[in-house]
């Protein structure tokens, strides 16, 4: 038999016994944790170079338009386009996270408005207001969340995920204030819905009007109002009545639980 044909001899252990090579190739315990540790700290790199890549395209949605390109966020992050690139999947990654951007950032500014303070009027006033101030302020990243043939956008990370996520926690603090008054609470998803449309159609009819009618603060004024007077008549025609100077926890008891996350 030639050379070349002989079965490989298998390297033999200290004990005579033979070796196995998956064990050998198999790094130590000291080893495992420095390749471990590298790999962590990459992570929190690409991590934050997410996010710096994030934060840079809102602020270049802000300023220059929705329809912004990946190099001109590459500008705003400062950094090249390729590795904008590396760090997505693809366009529509990037888009898709962008959009999940702005949904928290949307979320952090009402949270706030959100707490359960002062009366059922100012309650309502301040949360309204507070979102026609942001989407007056941000109008383009508004645009970018209602998507476009180009870049389509699917729910949650849309106009239509915020729609239902609101339209869900208004139907629970308005059920909530239903139990207190002790009646049904059957009617409260179709209020609270409506009135998460009514608002959320009230703005974009604004925001596209080239000359509008209202300031933003009058359009919070009248859709606050507007929507005081939907909660007020819909109790009504339930048998009950609610004081839009009563402290809204004495309407709805502790609904700080019920609060966006």
């Amino acid at each position: 038999m030639s050379s070349l044909n002989k079965p490989p001899v298998p390297r033999q252990t200290a004990s005579g016994s033979p070796a196995d090579s998956a064990t050998d190739a198999r790094p130590n315990e000291s080893e495992e944790g420095v390749i471990d540790g590298r790999s962590v700290r990459w992570e929190d790199h690409k991590a934050a170079r997410r996010k710096l890549v994030l934060d840079a395209a809102l602020r270049a949605i802000d300023s220059e338009g929705a329809d912004v390109g990946v190099q001109q966020i590459a500008q705003y992050a400062e950094l090249p386009r390729s590795v904008v690139y590396r760090l997505f999947r693809e366009r529509g990654d990037l888009d898709q996270q962008v959009r999940a951007h702005i949904v928290s950032s949307l979320t952090e500014t009402l949270a706030p408005a959100l707490v359960p303070e002062g009366t059922v009027e100012f309650a309502v006033n301040r949360a309204i207001s507070t979102y026609v101030h942001w989407i007056a302020e941000h109008p383009n990243l508004h645009q970018f969340l209602s998507g476009g043939p180009k870049r389509p956008a699917s729910a949650p990370d849309s106009l239509d995920g915020i729609r239902t996520a609101f339209g869900r926690y208004v139907t629970d603090v308005v059920s909530a204030g239903m139990t207190i008054l002790r009646i049904p609470t059957d009617r409260a998803p179709t209020i609270s819905f409506g009135l998460v449309g009514f608002v959320d159609g009230a703005v974009n009819q604004w925001l596209s009007s080239e000359s509008p009618l209202l300031t933003s603060d009058e359009l919070a004024e009248v859709l606050s109002n507007s929507a005081l007077a939907v909660i007020e008549s819909a109790i009504h025609d339930l048998g009950s009545k609610i004081d839009r100077t009563a402290p809204l926890a004495d309407i709805t008891g502790d609904i700080r639980p019920l609060l966006l996350g």
